[in-house]
């Protein structure tokens, strides 16, 4: 199937890019054709973020976003930030003392997945054909090189790599331009990355791994729009992570820990030391005669500014988490990736709807396409807000390369004094990787984590049965290891580093 636009990822930043295009297509009487592929079953079901929203590029997007019924029904209320000094306490510092970063004044606590829902609907009304439930699988290039498209994965295959009865198999959708708009670590996005060398002159991507509870509460439990984001315990100050509570409408909290994978000691389970955070007073007096409900894991960029990848290549390019455009000390990343989106879209429509006079036209074996790189793209994000956002906080991460005392100094002098303004920009957090940084286990002494109570603390099992995953038992698995490496988890990984999967 052939569009003049194809979209790998209907989050904040695809479902930008696909309403923005149709917009313009609208405005000028010209017809772009838009299909945009989730591999969730549905919309928002693979969304995993409990939410502080800030509705900047909503705002530009759609402007009667209120009248439309999007659901942004918590407003953000009281800020609190606390400095965890053990398992029983904690210090509260005075929002004067904060930087303007983690201000919430005006934004919303929502469900993101929600949100993208909403937004499918709007994209679905301006004709942009979304089809959930339908993996990226494979990159399609041209006889030149350029990007030309995706394919999509066969589906119904058992965990022998046989066909079954309800085998299916992948489609080719090509498009003059191939928006990736996969997340975090999009196995696409990597593979266009690597083969056009993108990240060639900037540092290392580091990650996060951020993990999530979403609790039901009793109505004396709730504060309505209170957010809550801590650091310190139980984390050791050589560990890069902090965690966050916020109360949503209509009796919801939202609790998560995000642990950067930089750490050093392999026995550390990120997991773990979330569940352990929940027991500290200043978290457990909201969760008290509640219920969780959900629960989930996922990536995060971490990397900031100086890991941001050249964002163009032949025939498409890379949007929101795919090129890492989180503001990690705001802790927030939709409405920087859904300005990408949109600035995308800008740019993609011009090139194709013959208004670019910068596009470099370029072979495909599609007889009634073309293939341009539309470099207009990453100027324009160059000259945006959310540029000029992240050059503000690019020294806080790798400050924290210092230890936990002196980033939260450096931070403080940066973002209160210097107002992210100073003239030199710190060296990425880890130029080889967050994996390299793993020790030895010969070098750590075991954690002894606490046993789950089952009614605040729970063991993983227990809560993957609420993350709303579902397989079949006999399909293949996720994870493959390269040939090349097989002895490597059991004989390697695990024996010196306490690990399974490093080299998956």
């Amino acid at each position: 199937m052939e569009y003049d636009v194809v979209i790998v990822g209907a989050g904040p930043a695809g479902l930008g890019a696909a309403i923005r295009i149709k917009q313009l297509a609208a405005e000028s009487g010209k017809d772009l054709s838009v299909c945009l592929v989730e591999k969730a079953a549905e919309v928002g079901l693979h969304i995993l973020s409990g939410n502080v929203f800030e509705p900047k590029a909503l705002d530009e997007l759609i402007p009667d976003w209120k009248e439309k019924g999007a659901p942004l029904n918590t407003a953000a209320g009281k800020d609190v930030f606390v400095f965890m000094t053990g398992a029983s306490g904690g210090i509260e510092i005075p929002n004067w003392m904060l930087p303007k970063t983690l201000d919430n004044h005006g934004n919303y606590i929502i469900s993101l997945g929600e949100l993208c829902r909403w937004l499918a609907t709007q994209a679905e009304e301006l004709g942009v054909e979304i089809y959930p439930g339908f993996a990226a699988d494979e990159v399609l290039y041209s006889d030149e090189g350029a990007v030309i498209g995706i394919a999509t994965k066969d589906v119904g295959i058992g965990k022998d790599g046989q066909a079954k009865d309800t085998f299916a198999r992948g489609m080719e959708l090509r498009g003059r331009q191939t928006l990736f708009a996969e997340g975090c670590r999009g196995s696409c996005s990597e593979d266009v990355i690597e083969k056009f060398s993108l990240r060639e002159g900037k540092d290392m991507q580091t990650y996060g791994i951020g993990i999530k509870e979403v609790w039901e509460i009793p109505d004396a439990n709730f504060e309505p729009g209170l957010i809550q984001h801590s650091i310190g315990w139980p984390l050791k100050s050589d560990t890069y992570g902090g965690t966050f509570l916020y109360h949503m409408q209509p009796n919801k909290v939202l609790v998560g820990m995000v642990v950067g994978l930089d750490y050093k000691n392999p026995y550390l389970s990120p997991y773990q030391e979330f569940q352990r955070w929940k027991t500290n007073p200043y978290v457990k007096k909201h969760l008290e005669g509640g219920t969780c409900i959900s629960y989930g894991a996922r990536a995060l960029n971490e990397g900031g500014l100086q890991a941001i990848p050249k964002l163009t290549f032949p025939g498409g390019a890379l949007l929101g988490c795919s090129a890492g455009f989180v503001n990690v000390p705001k802790v927030k990343g939709s409405h920087t990736a859904m300005k990408s989106g949109m600035l995308a879209g800008e740019q993609v429509f011009a090139a194709l709807a013959g208004q670019s006079e910068e596009t470099v036209a370029l072979g495909s074996e599609m007889a009634k396409f073309e293939t341009v790189e539309v470099s207009g793209y990453q100027k324009a994000m160059e000259s945006s807000w959310v540029w000029k956002e992240l050059t503000e906080v690019r020294n806080v991460h790798p400050a924290f390369k210092w230890g936990l005392y002196a980033g939260m100094i450096y931070s403080g002098l940066s973002l209160k004094v210097f107002g992210g303004k100073e003239p030199w920009t710190l060296g990425g957090h880890n130029g080889e990787g967050d994996h390299t940084t793993t020790g030895k286990k010969a070098d750590y002494q075991e954690i002894a984590y606490p046993k789950p109570d089952g009614v605040l603390t729970f063991d993983i099992l227990s809560n993957l049965t609420r993350s709303g995953v579902s397989h079949e038992g006999d399909q293949p698995a996720h994870l493959t290891i390269k040939p090349e490496l097989a002895d490597w988890p059991v004989s390697k990984s695990f024996q010196e580093c306490n690990v399974l999967l490093m080299c998956c």
